[in-house]
């Protein structure tokens, strides 16, 4: 969020720091990745073990959330995180030497990189066209569309995350009407940004929606956004082969703690129990789709906002930490908003999940492997048809994770335990998942007898017979060596 100060109007801007946590924070946070991957010669990007979404991610063995501790008295037990398991040393894996001294704020804290700043208006006579930007010399071809979304006249505001080449872009959309033949009634404007990562661009959010109500009742009141520029812009060395720069890895259990309270609003670390109640029991399909890495396309009508945040959430729940596992397959990249211009980028992507209002993008179905229309999940590829159909243990999971959150829900509202919160729980939920499946994966494959059982398969949490076609794509994405013996029942 950002603030005028009263020194220099419109002109000076200063950052509101985040309050001082009530309870102990980690004295060493997880390290950024400043490392950045290079694309294989066809241009198709692979990735590493952990999509690096740089919302709420997590690169290191993360603690155990259980809900076994009993109050004693009658009343449900209470869940508990448990920081104690194998392995769960931040300090030790992360190297905490390097961030001795430094504060909470401190730690939390990244560079502005503000590369654009960016003025769209929808023209009559033209249709989208950029009015304004700094720097001049900043190809933003096609933001135009991407900022005002194919079907937007139809509501009041929105906000879209989107992709622009090897830049992330956030954009505050918003329509008045107005007594003027020649604008036909209506004044649409969009106010947006460019970064190299997406990470912080939640924190300009308040201020893009205040600038483009400005434009709309002042149409040419830059100043602002040419102070903002001036004080936000980003000193960047050169990129190789136009990549997406890794985002930073968070550890989960410090994201609650050191964000600031209006990011619970703007930020998609906020949305992840929408997320799970819009979509319900299908969420394990979603999860194994993300977990297989697939090209994943949701659909949606305007407003785009919450559609970009069920992109975000959809790559959270890929997410592992345990070291080296799937260092070959490709990376589940956010792609957020994207528009018929997209279908040359998209094209060449082995993995990725991105919305869109466009209706025509489901005809091209070599775009795309799922396709997600309002909370309907459905594929034209016939080798994954089978993990469309929920099974017994998928149900099981689901009815696992929403005792878990009524569970955190009583806690928090009748005993004042906010030690943890829904987004912490439903993270910590896929990757404990995830991790329990890639440990046992990676036990059998080191074994003398690499051969999978349906015991093995009902440790995973999985369906020896109902998540046969997952287990067997799942062995081959990630290239895991072993033999599976679980007889199929529909074969002799």
């Amino acid at each position: 969020m950002v603030e005028q100060s009263d020194r220099a109007r419109l002109l000076d801007w200063e950052e509101i720091p985040p309050p001082v946590p009530s309870q102990a924070v980690p004295s060493s946070p997880v390290k950024k990745n400043a490392s950045e991957k290079t694309s294989p010669p066809d241009g198709r990007t692979q990735g590493s073990s952990a999509p690096r979404t740089g919302w709420g991610t997590a690169s290191t063995r993360g603690p155990n959330v259980t809900a076994v501790v009993s109050s004693g008295d009658g009343r449900p037990p209470r869940l508990r995180v448990d920081h104690s398991v194998p392995g769960w040393d931040i300090a030790k894996s992360l190297g905490a030497a390097d961030h001795i001294g430094l504060s909470v704020k401190e730690q939390w804290e990244e560079k502005d990189q503000i590369v654009a700043v960016f003025v769209v208006t929808f023209d009559t006579r033209s249709g989208n066209m950029v009015e304004w930007s700094l720097p001049q010399d900043m190809d933003l071809d096609g933001v135009e569309f991407k900022s005002i979304a194919s079907g937007s006249h139809r509501i009041t505001s929105d906000f879209i995350y989107f992709r622009k080449g090897c830049y992330f872009g956030l954009a505050c959309f918003a329509n008045i009407p107005v007594e003027s033949e020649l604008e036909r009634g209506a004044r649409m404007k969009s106010v947006g940004i460019l970064s190299p990562s997406y990470t912080l661009l939640y924190r300009y959010m308040q201020f893009l929606e205040n600038q483009v109500r400005l434009q709309l009742r002042c149409p040419g009141q830059y100043s602002p956004l040419e102070a903002f520029y001036e004080d936000k812009k980003a000193i960047l060395p050169p990129l190789a082969n136009g990549q997406v720069t890794s985002c930073p890895t968070w550890s989960v259990t410090n994201i609650s703690r050191c964000m600031h309270p209006e990011m619970k609003i703007t930020h998609p670390a906020g949305c992840m129990s929408q997320f799970i109640r819009f979509f319900g029991e299908q969420i394990m399909v979603l999860w194994k789709f993300a977990l297989l890495r697939k090209r994943i396309l949701i659909f949606s009508p305007p407003p785009v906002g919450v559609v970009c945040y069920r992109v975000y959430c959809c790559c959270c729940l890929s997410n592992v930490s345990l070291l080296g596992v799937g260092v070959a397959v490709p990376e589940l990249r956010p792609f957020f908003y994207v528009n018929i211009a997209d279908i040359t980028a998209l094209r060449t992507e082995l993995s990725y999940v991105a919305c869109t209002t466009e209706k025509i993008f489901e005809e091209k179905k070599e775009l795309y492997d799922v396709y997600v229309d309002n909370q309907n999940v459905k594929t034209h590829r016939s080798d994954l048809q089978p993990l469309l159909r929920l099974n017994a243990s998928d149900k099981e999971k689901y009815a696992k994770l929403s005792e878990q959150r009524q569970m955190l829900l009583y806690s928090q509202e009748v005993e004042g335990d906010c030690s943890s919160n829904e987004e912490d729980l439903f993270i910590l939920f896929f990757m404990e998942l995830n991790d329990r499946i890639f440990q046992i994966l990676g036990e059998v494959a080191a074994s003398s007898e690499p051969i999978l059982t349906a015991e093995h398969v009902r440790a995973m949490g999985l369906d020896p017979q109902g998540d046969r076609s997952f287990l067997v794509d799942l062995l081959e994405v990630y290239g895991i060596d072993v033999m599976l013996v679980i007889d199929n029942p529909c074969c002799p």
